[in-house]
């Protein structure tokens, strides 16, 4: 098996709070606009960390972006978490505690890249936290969002004490080769059941309320289109932050970011870094 995770490029780790948040920060490479260039934050979704965005690293450390990627705490290498307990709060803080840590190294808010989980923490976030930009990668949806487009004959799960791995026991996926599944089967851990009860229509969840009117930075949204109702849900997303928005067909939740074509999505947050180049 192939592990991503120990191909990226030399990088400096710290623990942070009082919940030793595990820190990786990866320094751009000689970009001479690095100066003016807010740095990322890549927050992971559930059952994850930052093993996660392995693929995605090199390029924007080619591009000459400064990145950070937390791990959650209970996630990868942060200090062992009571899962029984850490609820969609708990994230939040961890997140709050990592941007005022960036801030003071920096001098300025990062641009966050949320995924999954850590996209529906994002836009929460983002609520209240002065963050440069943000960019969504198949994010959860939010409470408005899915009253607008709702999922359709949902097979409730219950969360018990806590939410196992997923077993991952498919060989491959349409844009997940077999090696790109070993790769997450080996990392992926339990996640938090009252987190997941927080926001996840899928265990029967009210939602997670986004007031998209007081998200005022530029902003991107990502998402895997396998139908209409995916696309539905990525566009309502979008124009409920006022951001942008690129669905593409064919991927795979996971695929997105650890799949064959993940580049495509790449691609697209690097063009739309531009911005912030001025």
């Amino acid at each position: 098996m192939r592990d991503y995770a120990k191909e990226r490029p030399e990088h400096t780790e710290k623990y942070i709070g009082e919940n030793d948040l595990f820190l990786e920060i990866f320094h751009g490479r000689g970009d001479s606009r690095q100066s003016v260039r807010p740095p990322l934050l890549f927050v992971h979704g559930a059952f994850t960390g930052s093993w996660m965005w392995s693929k995605y690293i090199p390029h924007f450390i080619s591009a000459g972006w400064n990145s950070y990627c937390i791990n959650l705490r209970g996630h990868y290498k942060s200090r062992s978490a009571d899962f029984t307990k850490i609820l969609f709060e708990d994230y939040l803080e961890d997140i709050r505690l990592v941007i005022s840590e960036i801030v003071e190294e920096c001098g300025t808010p990062p641009i966050v890249i949320g995924f999954s989980m850590g996209g529906i923490l994002s836009q929460k976030l983002a609520e209240s936290v002065g963050i440069a930009g943000l960019v969504l990668i198949d994010s959860s949806i939010c409470r408005e969002v899915h009253a607008e487009v709702p999922y359709r004959d949902l097979a409730l799960r219950m969360p018990g004490l806590v939410v196992p791995a997923p077993a991952r026991d498919e060989q491959i996926s349409i844009d997940e080769t077999f090696e790109d599944i070993a790769f997450q089967r080996k990392y992926l851990s339990m996640e938090s059941a009252k987190a997941f009860g927080a926001f996840s229509f899928h265990f029967g969840a009210e939602g997670i309320s986004v007031e998209g009117e007081r998200i005022t930075c530029p902003s991107l949204v990502i998402c895997a289109v396998n139908d209409e109702s995916d696309d539905h849900r990525g566009r309502a997303t979008a124009r409920h932050i006022g951001g942008e928005y690129l669905g593409l067909r064919g991927t795979t939740h996971t695929g997105l970011l650890v799949g064959q074509r993940y580049s495509e999505a790449v691609s697209r947050i690097i063009d739309w870094l531009a911005r912030f180049d001025g």
